[in-house]
C-alpha cells in the first residue's frame, strides 16, 4: 500500500522566534500567544513523511487562537489531501503535544480547518473526546507512533 501523498507540497520554515531578555526574565509573567503555541507543535513529524507538520504547512501561526486571561488555546490544523487516512493521528499529535507542555488551566481544541478533509466532522469529534483520546494513549502502538511524530518537537 502507498503513501496517501507521495509528493507533498514543501513550504519554507518560519523564522525561529527571537528571545528577548524579558523571556528569560523567570521573575517576569507572560502571556501565552500564538507564537509560543506555534513553536511547541511546529517541528512535529508527519507520520508518512521525514518532513515537519511546518514544512508540509499542516500547522500555521495564523490558524492558531491564544486566549490567556481565559485559558483557551484554539489549533486549526490542514491535512494536506482531502482523504488524508493519518489526519486523526496528525490531530492527535498535535493535542498530546500540547497537554504535555502547557498547564494544566488550559482547554485545548484542535481541529482541521473546516473544508480541507472529507472526514473532517468525524475526526474533530474523536480529537474532541476526552475518553478517546486517553483510550489512544493508553494504545502501546499508537503511542509509540505518537512518541514518534513528537520527539521531533
Amino acid at each position: 500500500m502507498g503513501l496517501d501523498n507521495e509528493n507533498p507540497t514543501l513550504f519554507e520554515k518560519s523564522e525561529e522566534r527571537t528571545v528577548s531578555a524579558k523571556d528569560l526574565d523567570d521573575n517576569e509573567a507572560e502571556e501565552f500567544d500564538s507564537r509560543e503555541i506555534f513553536d511547541l507543535i511546529r517541528g512535529i513529524t508527519d507520520p508518512e513523511h521525514p518532513l515537519s507538520l511546518e514544512e508540509l504547512r499542516v500547522v500555521d501561526q495564523s490558524l492558531i487562537e491564544v486566549e490567556d486571561s481565559i485559558n483557551t488555546v484554539k489549533v486549526l490544523f490542514t491535512p494536506t489531501i482531502p482523504h488524508c487516512s493519518m489526519a486523526t493521528l496528525i490531530g492527535l499529535s498535535i493535542k498530546v503535544r500540547l497537554l504535555w507542555c502547557l498547564p494544566p488551566r488550559f482547554k485545548i481544541s484542535v481541529t482541521i480547518t473546516p473544508g480541507t478533509h472529507a472526514s473532517e466532522h468525524a475526526i474533530n469529534k474523536q480529537l474532541d473526546d476526552k475518553e478517546r483520546v486517553a483510550a489512544a494513549l493508553e494504545n502501546t502502538h499508537l503511542s509509540t507512533v505518537l512518541n514518534k511524530c513528537i520527539a521531533t518537537a
